[in-house]
């Protein structure tokens, strides 16, 4: 059953309406009329699925390919890319020129480079995520193999449309780098800044909770556990610290352990540290040292039946 509105529920109708349009006029932050298009968050997932089914064919999108049609699947592929791919960009190339108040007259030309330079790199990208996907599968005893890396990591799907999304972020593509990585960050619970610079053998193990900061750069083979913040010191100067390095700089075979904290632009982690669990780190630290916090000292003490059963729930005593 559908319920309409009552007579006096729509003789209000007019005065909400313009109520909610008043407000639309009264504060432009939050409001974006007869200013262009912007990107369409839908269409830029769908094409991270599409560079998914490019980047690991056979793994999404078609399977079962053979190798005398695969020329056709992957020209079909990069055309559907491309054309979704260049009328995004050229939306946000249009919309930041409109924002700033500066001239783009090139913008469609602009986007059209960005693109065709940014699908140029789909070889570079499947060769560096092979390396993370050789990581993950070193560095986890736990991995069958490639294929259960690929298909369920949360580390390696959030390190994937990372590399994606750096790819445009570095040819000054607007919105649509952060749109791509807060993707990966709502199913993964893992946040990583398009800004960042990740180098090759690259592992995020387990994975929740993880945030590396826009300015943070890691080196060759580094790997890190659940719950790691690369951070800034402090943010409060705000816009003032765009463009400022904020985060540290983690060198080649650092491995940071679950729940720690490396935080501030001019923190440099040497060649082969490791970080223990919980640690709390905001200046820089010699290559090849271990660094850990002093175990806390726990307290035992024996426990009476009765003790026990008074703390039990209702249901659980018998």
């Amino acid at each position: 059953m559908t319920l309409a509105l009552q007579p006096s529920e729509h003789d209000a109708l007019p005065a909400l309406v313009e109520e909610i349009v008043g407000s639309y006029h009264a504060d432009p932050r939050t409001r974006h009329i007869g200013a262009g298009k912007l990107a369409n968050r839908s269409t830029i997932i769908e094409i991270v699925g599409l560079l998914r089914e490019l980047i690991f064919p056979g793994y999404f999108g078609k399977q079962s390919l053979a190798s005398g049609t695969i020329g056709y699947h992957v020209g079909k592929l990069v055309t559907d890319i491309n054309d979704r791919l260049l009328e995004q960009v050229h939306h946000v190339l249009r919309h930041e020129a409109l924002r700033t108040g500066t001239e783009l007259p090139a913008a469609e030309s602009q986007a059209r480079q960005i693109v065709q330079e940014f699908l140029g790199a789909i070889p570079r990208l499947r060769a560096i995520l092979a390396t993370d996907v050789q990581a993950a599968y070193e560095g986890d005893p736990a991995a069958a193999g490639p294929d259960e890396i690929i298909f369920s990591y949360p580390g390696f799907f959030a390190t994937s449309i990372f590399r994606m999304a750096h790819e445009l972020y570095v040819r000054d593509v607007p919105l649509i780098p952060r749109i791509m990585t807060e993707y990966a960050h709502s199913l993964t619970g893992i946040d990583i800044h398009p800004g960042a610079t990740i180098d090759e053998h690259f592992f995020i193990d387990h994975g929740t909770g993880v945030v590396i900061g826009e300015t943070a750069t890691i080196g060759k083979r580094v790997k890190i556990y659940q719950g790691v913040t690369l951070g800034a010191l402090s943010t409060r100067g705000g816009q003032h610290l765009r463009g400022v390095k904020r985060h540290p700089t983690l060198e080649d075979e650092v491995t940071v352990y679950a729940g720690a904290s490396i935080l501030g632009g001019q923190t440099v982690i040497g060649q082969g540290v490791v970080i223990a669990s919980n640690v709390f780190v905001t200046q820089s630290v010699p290559p090849g040292t271990r660094v850990t916090v002093k175990n806390p000292e726990l307290q035992y003490r024996n426990r009476k039946p009765q003790e026990f059963k008074q703390e039990l729930p209702l249901d659980w005593v018998i």
